[in-house]
């Protein structure tokens, strides 16, 4: 059986749930529940911790597993990404008083306090600053405060948290994270488990992305029609009953469908359908 590590709470946890089933695996029922064995897919399922599971995946325990980036580079596991899930995404920052530093290479010297100290290290490493890292978990931005640390580091959303501190956002990012699915590094390419289980959360990636357009469409039309709704392929054309006629099917971005309905509708088209995609295969 392929062996998979989920989160078990968090921002990471519902998400991950949910493109499972969407990708039809079992998913539990008992939030208690620490093991889910789905006999049909041949897939045995581990809720985890999600800052364990890097953890659990590059010691080969497990085969695979659903993680944020932040904490598969923060964890310093043997482990990889290999499939980026579009959710949970996240940015993260140094930020510290006004007028305490700049840029990163103003650190030197100073403590940073932070929940992922290995993400941090590495970065100051990287950028050859030699300031120390304190370790805490949760509401760093109270380190300052308290006098634990000259800058912290964490994820920033819209900042309203750090302004409320009176802090402010220093230098570039340290990271662009999201929900991403590893294994362990240097595992086999050739595994036909994983690869099925990857074309699948492909398959929800996609379908969520597109949705299915119908529309009847002048002949003469078509090819104006098709430079709108080229597909990923090329779309699916059928004569009509009605003489002069075709019915054109393909699969349109989602976020640009109501444009794209207008601009056939000026073209003459009409009968202009959209359908959710539930699954696919590329």
């Amino acid at each position: 059986m392929l062996r998979i590590a989920v989160p078990n709470k968090g921002s990471l946890s519902e998400p991950a749930v949910a493109m499972l089933h969407e990708a039809g695996y079992r998913q539990r029922k008992d939030r208690r529940e620490l093991v889910l064995v789905d006999n049909d897919n041949e897939v045995e399922f581990f809720f985890l911790r999600p800052r364990d599971i890097a953890v659990y995946v590059g010691s080969g325990k497990l085969d695979i597993g659903i993680t944020g980036r932040d904490l598969l580079l923060d964890s310093g596991a043997a482990a990889e990404e290999i499939l980026r899930l579009g959710f949970a995404a996240s940015t993260f920052r140094y930020a510290t008083r006004p007028g305490t530093a700049r840029d990163v290479n103003e650190f030197g010297g100073m403590t940073i306090a932070t929940s992922f100290p290995g993400l941090v290290a590495k970065h100051l490493a990287d950028n050859g600053i030699d300031a120390s890292v304190v370790r805490l978990d949760g509401a760093v931005e109270t380190a300052i405060q308290l006098g634990v640390a000259e800058i912290i580091a964490d994820v920033v959303e819209t900042g309203t948290t750090l302004r409320n501190a009176g802090l402010e956002v220093v230098g570039d990012p340290i990271l662009e994270s999201e929900a991403v699915v590893i294994r362990r590094t240097g595992a086999p390419d050739d595994d036909p488990k994983v690869r099925q289980f990857l074309r699948r959360m492909q398959g929800v990636l996609v379908a969520r992305r597109y949705v299915m357009m119908d529309y009847d469409i002048r002949a003469e039309k078509v090819e104006q029609a098709v430079a709108l709704t080229p597909g990923l392929q090329s779309p699916t054309i059928s004569p009509l009953h009605h003489e002069g006629w075709v019915a054109v099917r393909s699969m349109v971005p989602a976020r640009d469908a109501q444009r794209i309905m207008d601009d056939l509708y000026d073209l003459g088209a009409r009968a202009i359908l959209t359908t959710g995609i539930h699954a696919c295969r590329l």
